[in-house]
């Protein structure tokens, strides 16, 4: 006699966040995402399907990047140095379904630049490219609570995702996203607790719940990526069984921290064990890109291009098994 498939059921489902404001909407997007929707676990549809895939948004500076290995800079060097054409270049030639731009350069010590150049960079891609965009600040707090409002005001009515709030610096920019119309990313430093207390607090201003996206932060492949792993999965799972403030899709930064590694990063010259460095970096991306899709990322921040080709080909092959 056949054995019975034993399903789960959840009581809750993941919120759908849409990015991106076409002209019917108000803005001048050609295309738009929605992300999450999930009503079980990835990837199992015996039990759930997945109403919208996983995205990947392909990384831009509004600085050339001097801490990246030359191997990740050479599918860009035409472009480094202007992020419209460098956003473009991401669309154009390597089928980017987003723009994640980060304002590296508006850090004290990257730069330092302006407010309102970092709006201007924020103009500059919004006319280069169609699809819709991410903006990041440089991560110090201070600068971003100048610069993050100024960018999001550029970009009035094109419902970015900004990120990122954290528990500690959160109500300038999420003030600024609920008057301009754009999403928000709610960080956390591998915490599900500050994960849901962020959201809370995001909330508690107002803020429309299927507008937040879920950084939980990440470690790449071999550097805490599993215990990574495991808080996505218990949010996820505290969110199927009907936690509200944990019913979010996931972001999670894989070419930040997968080419952080040394595994990646390191010289041929240096560890001529280790295999050539432009097929070894971007399979480490790509790996631990996988593995966070695995536990429920719903959005993925890359760099290399041939590492987006070989994760956007996996997402086609996982979905097309459902």
């Amino acid at each position: 006699m056949p054995m019975e498939l034993v399903k789960e059921k959840w009581s809750n489902t993941i919120n759908t966040v849409t990015i991106g404001a076409t002209k019917e909407e108000g803005g001048t997007r050609t295309s738009k995402i929605t992300v999450g929707g999930e009503p079980s676990l990835p990837y199992l549809f015996g039990e759930g399907g997945m109403p919208n895939k996983p995205v990947i948004a392909m990384e831009v500076l509004d600085v050339e990047p001097k801490d990246w290995p030359q191997v990740l800079k050479e599918p860009f060097k035409d472009v480094l140095s202007n992020p419209a054409q460098w956003a473009k270049k991401c669309v154009d030639q390597y089928k980017a379904e987003l723009i994640c731009l980060r304002l590296q350069g508006t850090h004290p010590d990257f730069g330092n630049l302006s407010a309102d150049k970092a709006a201007s960079t924020v103009k500059s891609i919004l006319d280069a490219v169609g699809v819709p965009l991410i903006v990041l600040g440089s991560g110090n707090d201070e600068k971003d609570s100048l610069v993050l409002p100024k960018c999001s005001e550029a970009a009035k009515g094109q419902r970015c995702l900004f990120g990122d709030a954290t528990e500690d610096n959160y109500k300038t920019l999420t003030a600024s996203c609920l008057a301009d119309g754009h999403n928000i990313i709610g960080e956390s430093p591998i915490d599900i607790n500050i994960a849901k207390q962020v959201n809370i607090l995001i909330s508690d201003m107002g803020f429309d719940l299927t507008k937040i996206v879920i950084n939980t932060t990440i470690g790449a492949l071999g550097y805490g990526l599993e215990y990574a792993y495991s808080i996505m999965e218990r949010a996820r799972l505290a969110a199927l069984l009907g936690d509200k403030m944990l019913s979010m899709p996931f972001v999670c930064f894989v070419g930040q921290e997968a080419w952080r590694a040394k595994e990646a990063k390191g010289l041929e010259s240096e560890h001529p064990e280790w295999g050539p460095q432009a097929q070894r970096g971007p399979i480490w991306e790509a790996t631990t890109a996988v593995l966070v899709l695995l536990s429920g990322a719903d959005i993925l921040i890359m760099r290399h291009p041939k590492a987006v080709e070989m994760v956007r080909g996996t997402i086609e092959r996982l979905i097309k098994k459902g």
